[in-house]
């Protein structure tokens, strides 16, 4: 609460050094009001019309408030005090709705303080008063009006706090709808409410919640952060960040290098759902060494052949049967080489590099497998299913 001004408290006027004052008012408020319209180009357009006739009459409520505190010995000047100062608070609160600045307000009380002290010195020089009076009754001003532009400054910043804590509210609450892929006229007025300009584009990023909270000031000031909305990824938060296409993603890795990340292909707005979920799949099939980016394009034919994995666990025992007769190790050996073969088109020299084995070790079990296999090596039908079947390694499958 604030506490009513001391000044006004322990010292009055006589009538006769208000009453002049309080006659000339209305003269005194235009007079406040046509100096600041002129003076703070914030006020120039907003003051025009109906409005500026409502400020007036509140500039003149105002100082009637004064001239009646420091008029009346004996009374108690809290409440009329109180009561002006809520509405300097209100007023403060509604320049913050309204998107004016803090400058803008101190402005125009520094500007009405000292148009309203000269136009009410005038009338006291006018109607006689001694210098020590009007000396006496400038502190008060002054005084009152530090109350008053103090009273809106709180505002102000309250204000601004709450719409920014609002702000965050509906951002968060944009994130989660379009995290769980809800219909396009809901996510849109999600967007309109948290006062949020759609990209073309959204890209899911996957890193720990640390990473996030450090990353999310050198992103697009555009980007949705959003925690604990993995429950099968503890820890790990989602940026939803705007259009990193192009070299703008090559950007984006080198950024994320050293924390953990996985990059989601860049969606639709409206689709960034889809985005989020492949992210998901590849950290459930590659989870992010220490330090290391995962970019899903460089995993989509993983993808692909992993989609099913009931699918592709059958399709593996399938083409895999002709091996079923040879010991574990020696099958283990037969499969990685046929799976190098198929990459490498049969190049004997190229599976032996990759395999880290002689070029004869390779002759060797490609031998073993023609026995096994017969024709079906030689058959396009049966080379695409092992090439589908061995696509992803045993281990990872």
């Amino acid at each position: 609460m604030i506490e009513p001004l001391r000044d006004v408290r322990s010292y009055r006027l006589p009538v006769e050094v208000v009453e002049p004052l309080r006659r000339g008012l209305p003269e005194v408020a235009a007079q406040t009001l046509a100096a600041i319209v002129m003076e703070v180009p914030a006020y120039a357009e907003p003051f025009a019309g109906e409005l500026g006739h409502k400020i007036e009459r509140a500039v003149q409520a105002a100082l009637g408030t004064f001239l009646n505190l420091v008029s009346r010995p004996g009374t108690d000047p809290g409440t009329p005090l109180a009561s002006a100062l809520e509405a300097a608070y209100a007023l403060g609160r509604g320049e913050a709705r309204n998107g004016r600045s803090l400058d803008a307000l101190l402005s125009a009380y520094r500007v009405g303080a000292r148009v309203a002290w000269r136009e009410l010195a005038a009338i006291s020089v006018r109607s006689g008063q001694p210098s020590g009076t009007i000396a006496d009754f400038a502190e008060l001003v002054f005084a009152y009006i530090d109350e008053l532009s103090a009273a809106s400054v709180a505002g102000h910043a309250d204000e601004l706090a709450a719409s920014g804590r609002f702000r965050l509210r509906h951002l968060q609450q944009l994130a989660q709808a379009l995290v769980a892929g809800e219909p396009a006229h809901v996510l849109q007025a999600a967007a309109e409410r948290a006062e949020w300009t759609p990209p073309q584009t959204l890209t899911a990023i996957l890193l720990p919640e640390r990473s996030s909270r450090s990353l999310i000031d050198l992103l697009d000031p555009r980007t949705l952060p959003l925690a604990g909305a993995l429950p099968d990824l503890p820890g790990t938060a989602i940026l939803l960040v705007p259009d990193p296409q192009g070299a703008s993603r090559a950007h984006l890795n080198r950024l994320l290098t050293g924390h953990n990340a996985v990059i989601g292909p860049a969606r639709p707005w409206l689709q960034a759902q889809c985005s989020v979920e492949r992210a998901v799949r590849v950290h459930q099939l590659h989870t992010p060494a220490r330090g290391k980016v995962v970019d899903t394009e460089d995993h989509l034919a993983e993808l692909v052949v992993s989609a099913d994995r009931g699918a592709l666990a059958d399709l593996r025992d399938w083409v895999l049967a002709p091996l079923a007769g040879e010991r574990g190790a020696a099958a283990a050996k037969l499969v990685e080489t046929l799976r190098s073969w198929l990459l490498h088109h049969g190049r004997r020299e190229d599976v032996a590099a990759e395999l880290f084995v002689h070029p004869q070790t390779v002759r060797y079990r490609m031998a073993r497998l023609r026995e096994l296999y017969g024709e079906k090596l030689k058959d396009p039908q049966w080379v695409l299913a092992l090439t589908i079947a061995l696509a992803v390694p045993v281990q990872e499958a």
